[in-house]
């Protein structure tokens, strides 16, 4: 039986991150399963769910706490997630406008009254290609409980796209 491992990973950028966790991950018989890592700021960020045979996940999370040693903050959570009925629809979110402070907490707002529950969500802040203003492009992928009106929530996020004027769309 192996146990789910989710680490979140935090280093000042450099060469041979990624080969250090992995090399750690295969000399305790793990399988890396799923990752989203990145460089933000001069800084490795990275989040990954690791298959770790149960006899072997208490030295597997000790070798990675003396990873600290060469930089790497790692948080190693157990997943106990059980199997459950899908009760959600798949859709995803994406959104364009000048960027402005709260437009990630407003849209956030409106997902949580239809309880929504978001995934994955990627952000950025770019210039306009004409204007030269910042603007701030997101892409969500979120689970819409099967019970939602998507009509409500559909109406709610074009009222909100409208104060913010931003264009969102939502597509299933």
């Amino acid at each position: 039986m192996s146990g789910s491992i989710v680490l979140t990973v935090v280093s000042d950028d450099h060469p041979g991150i990624v080969g250090t966790l992995s090399e750690v991950i295969v000399d305790h018989d793990g399988n890396w399963t799923e990752s989203s890592m990145m460089c933000l700021a001069g800084k490795f960020a990275g989040i990954l769910l690791v298959q770790v045979p149960e006899q072997r996940v208490t030295s597997f999370i000790s070798s990675l706490e003396a990873l600290e040693t060469e930089g790497l903050q790692i948080v190693a959570q157990r997943s106990h997630v059980s199997a459950t009925v899908d009760t959600t629809r798949e859709y995803t979110i994406d959104l364009v406008g000048q960027d402005r402070p709260r437009i990630v907490r407003e849209i956030t707002e409106v997902l949580a009254k239809h309880d929504v529950n978001v995934q994955e969500l990627e952000t950025t802040v770019q210039s306009a290609s004409m204007s030269g203003e910042s603007m701030f492009m997101a892409h969500a992928r979120i689970f819409v409980p099967l019970e939602a009106d998507l009509e409500v929530l559909q109406h709610d996020l074009e009222e909100l796209a409208n104060e913010l004027m931003v264009d969102i769309e939502l597509e299933g």
